[in-house]
Formats: structure tokens, sequence, C-alpha cells
């Protein structure tokens, strides 16, 4: 176990591998986060209750317990159950990915990674985190609230059924909101496809989910010629 002192909040991270932790300790610790590290699931949790740490860059395949029950346990404690779960993986299958985000991560970077994007992508959680007063599983935007962990979502109380693609569509917008997002970048993130692949598929898709939400659909806008932006209500930018 080791540890780093920043003047920025806690951040533990969890691999069995001593080069990966030696490399993420020292990029977020730069950027100024105290950081603290675990090689195994049980010590993970242990951690994660001892020091409630602001997020965790979590490792799949760990010694004693997967980085899946990791997470899971995480989410059904009270006192860990906000914490921020970015998952580093070289796990790049999509069913993983699903099964993480389902589980209730808030972000998934696979291995090989720049320390770079891992540092912006844990400072752009926390920025969430922090903006939206929210635990890490919910999100709103106006009457629209998306509860990562139960990929559920509801407009001014009332439940709204949406497929796996939509939601995973809706919470790229919701968690984007106020940026323009083109098509070719919806597709890759959403559907993980080429650019260059039916950009159509994206607007049928927004259509159904603007029918859906009903009138909190017009928060979804079309920006012509380039793609769509989910507004804030009050007109700032997320």
């Amino acid at each position: 176990m080791k540890s780093a002192t920043g003047a920025g909040e806690r951040i533990l991270v969890v691999d069995d591998e001593p080069d990966i932790v030696a490399l993420v300790v020292y990029h977020l610790a730069k950027a100024g986060y105290r950081v603290s590290s675990a090689s195994s699931g049980p010590d993970a949790l242990s951690l994660a209750k001892r020091d409630r740490p602001a997020l965790v860059v979590l490792d799949l395949m760990l010694p004693g317990m997967s980085g899946f029950d990791v997470l899971a346990k995480l989410r059904e404690d009270e006192g860990t159950a906000g914490v921020a779960v970015l998952m580093l993986t070289a796990r790049k299958e999509e069913p993983d990915r699903i099964r993480g985000l389902e589980l209730g991560a808030d972000d998934y970077l696979t291995k090989p990674f720049s320390p770079q994007e891992l540092v912006l992508r844990v400072g752009a959680i926390l920025r969430r985190m922090a903006g939206s007063g929210e635990t890490a599983d919910v999100l709103s935007v106006g009457p629209i609230r998306l509860d990562r962990s139960a990929h559920r979502v509801t407009v001014e109380g009332h439940e709204v059924e949406l497929t796996p693609t939509e939601f995973k569509l809706l919470l790229t917008l919701a968690e984007r909101r106020g940026r323009v997002q083109a098509r070719g970048h919806l597709l890759e993130t959403v559907w993980e496809a080429a650019p260059d692949i039916q950009t159509r598929t994206v607007d049928m898709h927004i259509q159904r989910l603007r029918t859906k939400l009903h009138p909190a659909g017009d928060l979804i806008e079309t920006v012509r010629g380039f793609g769509y932006r989910l507004k804030s209500p009050d007109g700032r930018e997320g």
C-alpha cells in the first residue's frame, strides 16, 4: 500500500500490477490529488470504507475478488455508495463494459491508456459530481432524472421505459449537456461503431427518445449539419 499527498481530493487506485499502480499514482499525485492504492479486492473495500475517497480507479482482474464484485459491494454499502468509480482494465469486450456501467461505474477506460486522459477523466467525473450535488449514480437535467446503477429514467417523477441503447444515448447527452455531440461521435460512444456507419441510426433513436420523454424531449436540440445536444432548462452549459 502506498500513498501520495496533494491538495486535491482523495483517490484510491486498485490494481495488482505494480507498474500500472505506480504510473497512475504518479500522474494523479502530480495533478494534486491525494492518492492511496490497493492490490486486491478485499484491501480496496477496507480502504474505501476507512478513507471514503472521492473516486476509485478500479481494475477488473484482481486477486481475492473481481473488480465487478468490488464495485457491487461499494454500491451496496451506504458509506461508499456515492463514491465515483472509473474502471481501468485490459478487458475490452462490450459485455464487460456494459456490466460495469450497469453496476454503477461512472466511466470505463481500457489498457493501454494515456495517463493524461485518465487524469482528465477523473477530473471530469469529480466536476460532474461537485456541480450536480448528486450521488455518483444519479444525474438530473431539468425534469429528467437518470439513475445509472438501476438504468432507470424518470421525467417529473414518472418512469420512462427506455431500451439499453436509448438509455446509453440519453446518458451520454446528459453527461455532456450543453455541448454539441456529433453524430459520428455518438455512434462511436453509444454503438461503438466507426463514425462513417449510417448516422441515420442516431437520428432514429433521437426521434424515439424525444417521443418517450414527452415535453422534456424538447431539451434535445438538433444542431443542423453536426449533431445534437441536451440543453439545460436554465440555458447554462453543463
